[in-house]
């Protein structure tokens, strides 16, 4: 039998571009980017719990960021690019003149977004969860009441 439970991350106001649409969203836009965040597991903890959401407040990832500090300094007033991005440069200018406060990614949008949390997240378990069959089913970036998309593992 399978277990799910599910944590919303909300509100992380981020900008961001695709430089390669023919649209709009050329364009520097930004969303209260929300995440849900769907855990699976075959067996609860002592609790008789999926996951004990504390961890994402507790438990240094690399010894460097809690799973929340992690996503304020990945989503929070931030400014993403792909590491394309033809206009790079323009960017890193900003950034070093404090305009933005800048993070790169391989791609940008909803559906990458969605991945790269999946992928943090589910590679970091091992440091902070003692239920070795804990995982991420899924992650769903939601960036307004009509859009979202959703990136399932394997």
């Amino acid at each position: 039998m399978r277990y799910q439970s599910t944590k919303v991350i909300d509100g992380l106001s981020t900008c961001f571009r695709q430089w390669r649409a023919k649209s709009h969203c050329s364009k520097l836009h930004g969303y209260a980017l929300n995440f849900k965040i769907t855990f699976e597991t075959d067996s609860l903890d002592s609790n008789n719990w999926v996951v004990d959401f504390g961890f994402l407040k507790s438990g240094l990832v690399h010894n460097k960021y809690t799973f929340k500090e992690w996503f304020a300094y990945m989503f929070d007033h931030t400014t993403i690019i792909a590491d394309d991005d033809p206009e790079r440069e323009v960017f890193t200018a900003l950034n070093e003149s404090k305009i933005i406060d800048l993070r790169f990614s391989e791609k940008v949008g909803c559906e990458a977004f969605a991945n790269l949390v999946y992928n943090y997240i589910n590679n970091n378990l091992d440091e902070i969860s003692q239920n070795p069959q804990l995982k991420v089913k899924s992650v769903e970036c939601i960036e307004n009441e009509k859009n979202s998309a959703i990136y399932y593992g394997e």
